[in-house]
């Protein structure tokens, strides 16, 4: 095995998710081709770029964009989610955040001369929105080992308060016999940036303990109204020192060159890559 490839025990859970077809000619080995996708979002390099003992080039692309389209590394992570749920493995201390990721000039998506711009998932487009210029927010729900359960992505300048609701949504975690999948974390933390009262009134209605202090700006007027202004809302500073595993796990999702840095066109080709990054760091997890 050389470097930034699968091992026999991650290959193991990921072969039984790969697509194979009944009929046709003799093709690349599916484990080659992944393992030059892994090679390609770890070291950042160019599809063009990879080296010949991964296939062609043009190969381990199109078999990515297939993938991507039919949402087989989301499978991938869900299932290994799950396996380790049945194993009483995930720790359900849910921390949210997001972070910046710079988009390289040839992320740009233009469209054909003479038509139209033909520019697909422009929610992550550079330039898609003049506001965003060229950055990426992802925005990441992990586990308390620092693992990640669900991303969003979305133009860098969209507020983390208002995707904090539909990040949480997209945590489902199948379960591997009978039963509805998991959906609800015992308990979130977040920083300031999450604390609206529309955000906790969600959480209190969903039954969520969260940890979440209070902004500056919003201690203010509830202390200017005296008793009519309520109580502040729960804060438990100790436990909110845990917070760190959301920035740990950004940082190991960052040592993929691929995702510290966005390469792709679409918002599909590189959420496919953040989840294919995803699974790896739960199969050397688990």
């Amino acid at each position: 095995m050389r470097r930034h490839e699968l091992t026999d025990a991650e290959w193991e859970l990921l072969a039984p998710l790969i697509p194979r077809a009944a009929t046709g000619r003799p093709r690349v080995s599916d484990r080659q081709v992944i393992n030059g996708m892994v090679y390609k979002i770890r070291t950042g390099i160019s599809w063009r770029d990879l080296p010949e003992r991964y296939g062609p080039w043009k190969t381990v692309y199109t078999r990515f964009r297939r993938y991507a389209l039919d949402g087989v590394f989301t499978r991938a992570l869900q299932q290994v989610q799950a396996e380790a749920d049945a194993a009483g493995d995930i720790d359900w201390l849910v921390q949210i955040d997001s972070t910046i990721v710079r988009a390289h000039q040839h992320a740009a998506a233009t469209g054909r001369k003479g038509g139209t711009t033909g520019r697909t998932n422009r929610t992550i487009t550079p330039s898609a929105d003049p506001e965003g210029g060229l950055t990426t927010k992802i925005h990441l729900a992990c586990d308390g080992r620092g693992r990640p359960l669900a991303i969003l992505l979305t133009p860098g300048q969209r507020h983390d308060s208002i995707c904090a609701r539909p990040l949480l949504e997209r945590i489902h975690v199948p379960r591997t016999g009978v039963g509805r999948p998991r959906c609800r974390p015992d308990q979130v933390i977040a920083d300031k940036a999450y604390s609206s009262c529309g955000f906790r009134a969600y959480l209190r209605k969903r039954g969520i303990v969260h940890t979440i202090p209070e902004k500056t700006d919003q201690q203010r007027p509830r202390h200017n109204r005296g008793r009519q202004g309520g109580r502040p809302p729960a804060f438990d500073r100790h436990l909110y020192r845990r917070r760190n595993v959301v920035e740990r796990c950004f940082n190991r999702l960052k040592g993929f060159r691929g995702i510290a840095t966005r390469y792709e066109k679409t918002a599909t080709s590189y959420e496919a890559a953040v989840n294919l990054a995803s699974f790896l760091l739960w199969a050397r997890s688990v």
